[in-house]
């Protein structure tokens, strides 16, 4: 049995509309920047370039690139964030292919924000994404960072 249940077709009409004005509205909205919000590009006002070694009984050193001053030192079963995030950034590297040898980049930028850069790959992690006391982490870095050199 085939029911034939009639549409008004006001109805068809006015649901037609409603699509081409809502594919319409969010155009216009993407294109002509409507309802964005644009926050001026923030400047570093801290570099540090790190390189990482792994030991055979399971820490981690941390120096600067620049100078070779061991920065910090992760012991196992500390700073778990750190050690993960620098490492889930060298298997990447290993994935891809590139050298081992550049350093990571940590940068505090004027807007208070933390970020960890690949020079390598050019990956960036935005640190406060993962909470402030992750974050914390890294920036602890930068102060022994300052006092190494």
């Amino acid at each position: 049995m085939a029911h034939d249940i009639p549409v008004p077709r006001a109805l068809l009409r006015n649901a037609g509309l409603l699509v081409a004005f809502s594919l319409a509205a969010v155009a216009i909205g993407r294109f002509g920047q409507v309802g964005t919000t644009q926050m001026p590009p923030a400047q570093a006002v801290q570099v540090l370039d790190l390189t990482v070694e792994d030991r055979p009984d399971g820490r981690v050193a941390l120096r600067d690139a620049a100078t070779g001053h061991l920065v910090a030192e992760v012991q196992p079963g500390e700073d778990g964030f750190l050690r993960a995030t620098l490492r889930v950034m060298a298997q990447a590297r290993l994935r891809e292919g590139l050298s081992r040898t550049p350093p990571f980049r940590l940068t505090r930028w004027d807007n208070g924000t933390l970020s960890l850069d690949d020079v390598a790959s050019g990956r960036r992690i935005n640190l406060e994404a993962f909470g402030l006391g992750n974050a914390a982490a890294f920036a602890r870095l930068l102060e022994q960072g300052r006092g190494a050199s």
